[in-house]
């Protein structure tokens, strides 16, 4: 019984039987709101493309550019940085998806139902409409007979007054009143039809009207009610989806989010300090102590220059001619004394050319000593690698030559043969350049840094060249590795007669042997030793540079000074000016320079 009184308190077609035009612009306007919210999805929809398009071209603008150094140590905030921009890429995706399911799931049903629901509508309209006429139709029918039944109750009414006058009038025929009396019978039966007719109307409107009311047009009002609940329903439906298409992503999101914490929990900032140590760590040692200049000692530079004065204008007077430094050069070289600088020159000009596709030398050796270690290194494993990919290849055409060979229906053995070949030439080049790297490598780990610059490996004593070990022992520049190849340290010697670099090139050893003039501990001349004044080069200082450690020297920017020895490996190369003070020698770093030796 509740039920029942529920449903026809609830229905439209009870409640709202006079409201016809009312209905029909609700369940417009109804649906003119559900579309409405299709409009917002689609925008919706719209934004979330475009965001995750914005997002990704954000990843794109800040990822960082590739670099094959920096990829072998890179810094934990770089690495967090590249997994959050991952991460925010992944979250590009998940809005792509979200705008996807809004299009296909949400967007496209309520299209689809606002459809129906505007036929329906449509429909049930005009169902109604079509009733509503046939009733106004019946009631104006009904109106009509009314109408004559009026007419011809009045008329009748009429006759029968008129047949009464003549029937007390005495002055009137017997034939007249006769008259009037048809007349008055017509009439009543002209009301009687038309009142039978109005009744009979009057039956057909009211059971049209009742069954209109009560049967057809609450049907249609119900039919109303129902596409206008099924709209509701689907704003209900469709806005629970939308919020379903969310959930769905959220936990890749909420992955996403726990991603960024985890790249920001990765940083360390004790690790990045150390590849900041890794990364420019020379090798070298701090400068040591200055010494204390005593002005009341002589100074062994001032003689070592007075020396070297008296003794060039010995030889001066030894031409008979007032030759100059370049001259003096020339004629020492008539002599013979410099025939072995030629495979140097040739040795240094090889070394300036042969460098990587980076603009570094092939052996590292413009690098510092742990930065040449560290580039050696990863040389050598990266050749191993090659070795055993080089390896593999070479044994599988091996194998495959040997089943061509045990079954020639397979293949002919020749057509590997040449493969086989070039792999092995290709094996062979491999393993002797990674026996050249490993052999530097090893050279590079047995070199210590212990003296405090990076001359000291430079020594000159009794004008020759040698090498501190941390034995502290010294090798002649002539020594040799058992394998025949010169030290890296001694290798290109081109100042072996020349002076400590300390000294300032106080002594010139351009004297000829028993001449009684030249360094006090004279050595014979022969070809491995040469004349220090003899220059490789010209170089030109690409920075100014202010001499801090022991042995080197300052100059300004786009000075010009001569090359006397190149760089042996430690970023050092050894070089000549003349001042006020006359000739001076030492070391400048070979990064800070541009040198141009001689053909």
């Amino acid at each position: 019984m509740a039920v029942q009184e529920l449903e026809i308190g609830t229905s439209w077609g009870k409640e709202l039987w006079d409201q016809f035009d009312n209905l029909a612009t609700h369940t417009q306007k109804g649906i003119d709101f559900f579309e409405r919210f299709g409009n917002f999805i689609r925008d919706r929809s719209a934004i979330e493309v475009e965001y995750a398009l914005k997002l990704r071209r954000l990843v794109k603008n800040y990822q960082p550019k590739k670099n094959k150094e920096d990829e072998e140590n890179e810094f934990s905030t770089l690495i967090a940085f590249k997994n959050v921009l991952k991460e925010v890429a992944d979250l590009a995706g998940q809005r792509e998806v979200v705008a996807e399911n809004l299009q296909n799931q949400v967007l496209q049903g309520i299209t689809l139902l606002a459809k129906n629901l505007r036929d329906e509508r449509k429909k049930s309209l005009n169902q109604g409409a079509l009733l509503t006429q046939s009733l106004h139709t019946q009631i104006g029918t009904l109106e009509r007979a009314k109408r004559s039944y009026e007419k011809a109750f009045r008329e009748a009414e009429k006759a029968l007054e008129g047949y009464q006058k003549a029937d007390a009038d005495f002055h009137l025929s017997r034939a007249d009143v006769e008259k009037q009396r048809v007349n008055m019978n017509i009439r009543n039966s002209q009301s009687e039809d038309a009142k039978s007719e109005y009744a009979n109307q009057l039956q057909i409107t009211n059971k049209l009207q009742q069954q209109h009311y009560q049967t057809a047009l609450p049907e249609v009002f119900n039919r109303l009610q129902e596409l206008d609940e099924k709209r509701t329903r689907g704003m209900k439906e469709f806005i629970k989806r939308s919020a379903d298409v969310e959930y769905e992503v959220s936990p890749i999101i909420a992955r996403c989010l726990e991603g960024m914490v985890k790249a920001a929990d990765s940083i360390n900032e004790k690790d990045d300090s150390m590849i900041v140590i890794e990364k420019y760590q020379s090798g070298f040692q701090p400068p040591g102590d200055i010494p204390f200049e005593d002005l009341s000692k002589p100074d062994p530079d001032a003689a070592n220059n007075s020396q070297t004065h008296n003794s060039s204008t010995g030889l001066n007077h030894m031409t008979g001619k007032g030759t100059t430094k370049d001259k003096l050069k020339k004629r020492v070289g008539i002599f013979g004394i410099f025939t072995g600088n030629k495979k140097i020159l040739e040795a240094c000009i090889n070394v300036k050319n042969n460098l990587s596709t980076d603009g570094l030398k092939e052996d590292f050796s413009d690098l510092p000593p742990t930065q040449r270690r560290k580039k050696l290194a990863a040389k050598v494993q990266e050749l191993q690698q090659k070795v055993a990919q080089e390896q593999a290849a070479s044994d599988g055409l091996m194998k495959m030559k040997g089943v061509y060979e045990a079954n020639s229906m397979l293949g002919d053995p020749r057509t590997v043969e040449e493969q086989l070949n070039e792999s092995v030439n290709r094996l062979d080049r491999l393993r002797i350049e990674l026996q050249r790297y490993q052999k530097l490598l090893d050279q590079a780990n047995s070199q210590t840094c212990n003296q405090h610059s990076p001359q000291a490996n430079r020594v000159i004593q009794n004008g020759q060249r040698v090498s501190r070990h941390s034995n502290g022992s010294s090798n002649h520049e002539n020594n040799h590795d058992d394998n025949g190849e010169d030290h890296p340290d001694d290798a290109g010697s081109l100042s072996s007669s020349s002076a400590s670099p300390e000294s300032g090139l106080g002594t010139s050893h351009t004297s000829l042997p028993g001449s009684g003039q030249g360094s006090t501990n004279e050595q014979p001349l022969n070809d491995e030793y040469y004349d220090a004044d003899q220059p490789l080069g010209t170089c030109r200082a690409l920075y100014p540079f202010d001499a801090t450690s022991e042995g080197s020297i300052p100059m300004s920017e786009g000075e010009e000074l001569q090359v006397i020895e190149v760089d042996q490996g430690d970023g050092w190369t050894r070089v000549r000016r003349f001042s006020s003070k006359g000739w001076e020698e030492g070391f400048v770093p070979t990064s800070y320079i541009e040198c141009t030796l001689y053909a």
